[in-house]
């Protein structure tokens, strides 16, 4: 038998399977209907375990893992189909139906925003990128960025999420999987330029000791690596670092910020630009108490858990790529408390205004351990 040959009779093989598993897909709809009126659950682990093994026996050895692959494959498919037959709306459909209703055509033009650090931080750069005239509430802590929305002290905070040359701000992400209630609501990508500051008539050689922030100083690995001689401290955030330099007695100090830091503090810039790279980009998310998605609104975020077992957080992430929806970020996080489980961050580029996504979105609320929707929002 010659290439073509084997190609047709593989297509042969690929229309029977095709009309096979709508057959199949239809008598799941069945089954659906079945179970709803008698009040049955739409998970059976027993079954699935007693098809698969017979499945395994029938493929035999060499192709025993890939028959299970297949099969678990189509269970996912099934159970996604069934509740989606059974329960067509969710409270969390609700929620975003309500907040599309509710949320203004326009972002608003001035808020009180919580912003971590002081005048000159990144956060407060990306802020006023956001927000035409933001009334900034400087806090210590991102942690105290998410209590000040909590609590309503503010409409809005602005938090750093990940470094594209640094990658993910941990602290952030901890917070975002504990039990701080927001909505993320609006992202904004920032170019950081990093400058070595200190004192005016201070020189390069005379520099014992350089504070900032774990990232920046990240970020800047290469040039402290240059200078190994010299102390590194950190410190709550960049303009911080400025703002401790320009106030303390010494002379033998700098601090890595922007040189929008150096005019805010009275520094002079020792080095500029002293990041690893140009491509330098900080993403930040602007985050609410309540949902609000306003029109535009391309992305969305959402976090999970899976069961630790082979072929599970694949099977998820399949369910997406079979809509055609990209990926852009994937983030794993230990649970506290647990023995080597994870929780995981996903960014999604999906409008919630899409049916399917908010089948999906529905789907994986009803069926997903610790599924939580983090918003849907406009990156700008």
């Amino acid at each position: 038998m010659n290439l073509e040959e084997m190609r047709q009779e593989m297509n042969s093989i690929n229309e029977q399977m095709g009309d096979l598993f709508v057959k199949r897909m239809k008598l799941s709809a069945d089954i659906a209907d079945y179970k709803k009126a008698h009040g049955l659950p739409i998970l059976d682990r027993r079954r699935e375990r007693e098809i698969l093994a017979g499945i395994s026996s029938q493929a035999g050895p060499e192709y025993a893992a890939f028959s299970r692959i297949l099969f678990s494959t189509l269970f996912d498919l099934s159970r996604s189909y069934q509740t989606q037959r059974m329960q067509r709306h969710s409270p969390l459909a609700d929620r975003i139906s309500g907040a599309l209703a509710s949320t203004p055509a326009i972002f608003p033009k001035e808020a009180v925003v919580a912003c971590q650090g002081v005048e000159g931080a990144n956060s407060q750069i990306a802020c006023d990128k956001v927000f035409q005239f933001a009334n900034i509430m400087y806090v210590r802590s991102f942690e105290a960025v998410f209590q000040a929305v909590e609590k309503g002290l503010c409409s809005y905070g602005v938090l750093p999420i990940e470094n594209s040359s640094h990658g993910s701000v941990n602290s952030v992400y901890d917070l975002i999987m504990g039990d701080q209630q927001f909505s993320i609501v609006r992202s904004v990508k920032l170019h950081i330029r990093h400058c070595l500051l200190a004192k005016p008539g201070t020189k390069p050689e005379d520099i014992k000791e350089i504070f900032s922030h774990e990232q920046a100083l990240g970020q800047c690995s290469r040039f402290l690596s240059a200078n190994p001689g010299i102390k590194t401290t950190i410190v709550e955030n960049t303009a911080t670092a400025a703002k401790a330099v320009a106030e303390s007695g010494r002379t033998d100090i700098a601090a890595i910020a922007s040189e929008e830091c150096a005019q805010l503090y009275n520094l002079s810039v020792l080095s500029h630009e002293i990041q690893n790279t140009d491509n330098n980009y900080t993403r930040f998310i602007v985050i609410s108490k309540n949902m609000e998605i306003y029109p535009g609104s391309d992305k969305i975020s959402i976090m999970f858990s899976v069961n630790n077992t082979p072929g599970s957080l694949q099977r998820l992430i399949a369910r997406f790529s079979s809509l055609s929806l990209n990926m852009t970020k994937l983030e794993s996080r230990p649970i506290p408390g647990t023995d080597f489980r994870y929780r995981f961050y996903v960014d999604v580029d999906a409008s919630v205004n899409d049916p399917d996504v908010m089948s999906l979105m529905s789907d994986l609320e009803n069926t997903i351990e610790g599924f939580a929707f983090l918003g849907a929002y406009k990156e700008i």
